[in-house]
């Protein structure tokens, strides 16, 4: 077993799963409660919005579980395997779920691209970022660029029709394949950024607020992942900003816990986390796979 390796993949589903457990105990507060109610939130205590227990994940965990286990079950194909799993998941009433993700499933008659479309010509918009949170299993799981970008690209299309968020997911991945091979965190961004809307990042602090919008979420995202300086840093800036900090946290949690390894992620947090068995079940699947593929 490459043991590097092991430590990455096992790191990202980790890093997601606790940058989502921390920030879902402030999504939609400001930064001014947060610091009002819990002056600087740095454990995972649950409570918020959703009233979570601790370590409960939302959604963002949930769908990526979902396209992981998709990938699992037909690596060549896996669209059908991963809309069955967004559906039993759906099905389940889960306590949080975006607006346009559950419009799309409403809409859903069995073409997932056509759900897609009707969503987003309904809402007047679908650039939100619920594919962006779940696409890390296509980077973990291919070690083949062209597979790995192509199933990012049509697991975002099945509910995001905006192109922006299939853009922001390639450009996501392929930070995350860079940091799989040994690439620093910093080198990985600033390949992936250059010439695109997001290069102004580098220096500059985001000029927008902690939103839903896949640009807003993936410019603060950046930003936390160049200025902090560990694990921890990352998820406790993205749970403080408040917003759409759950997804904040779960997005750059995970390339956070690529970049850092399991090993990085404080055991108080990987502990805390309910679905540890399932996690810790997919991520040798994914390991497994990759290795296969």
């Amino acid at each position: 077993m490459d043991i590097k390796l092991m430590d990455r993949i096992k790191g990202g589903l980790y890093g997601l799963a606790v940058g989502d457990a921390l920030g879902g105990t402030t999504e939609f507060m400001s930064t001014r409660e947060i610091e009002a109610k819990y002056g600087y939130l740095t454990e995972i205590i649950g409570g918020g919005v959703w009233s979570l227990k601790p370590g409960e994940v939302t959604d963002d965990t949930m769908m990526t579980l979902c396209v992981a286990e998709g990938i699992l079950e037909n690596p060549d194909d896996p669209v059908e395997a991963i809309g069955r799993y967004f559906v039993e998941w759906y099905q389940s009433r889960p306590k949080d779920i975006g607006n346009i993700i559950r419009h799309v499933f409403e809409k859903y008659e069995g073409d997932w691209i056509e759900a897609a479309f009707i969503a987003h010509m309904d809402l007047g918009q679908s650039g939100g970022n619920g594919s962006l949170m779940r696409c890390l299993p296509a980077a973990l799981a291919y070690k083949d660029t062209v597979a790995m970008e192509r199933v990012t690209v049509i697991q975002s299309r099945m509910t995001h029709y905006d192109p922006r968020c299939s853009e922001a997911c390639i450009m996501y991945n392929r930070m995350a394949h860079r940091l799989l091979q040994g690439e620093s965190l910093r080198a990985a961004i600033l390949a992936e950024v250059a010439g695109s809307e997001y290069e102004g990042i580098i220096e500059a602090h985001p000029d927008c607020p902690p939103s839903g919008f896949v640009v807003h979420t993936f410019r603060w995202v950046l930003h936390i992942l160049l200025h902090a300086s560990d694990f921890a840093g990352v998820v406790q800036q993205a749970a403080n900003l408040g917003g759409d900090s759950d997804t904040i946290g779960a997005i750059a949690g995970g390339l956070a816990g690529i970049h850092y390894g399991y090993e990085g992620i404080p055991v108080r947090y990987a502990e805390e986390i309910l679905i540890k068995e399932k996690l810790d079940r997919i991520i040798l699947q994914l390991y497994a796979l990759r290795n296969e593929l």
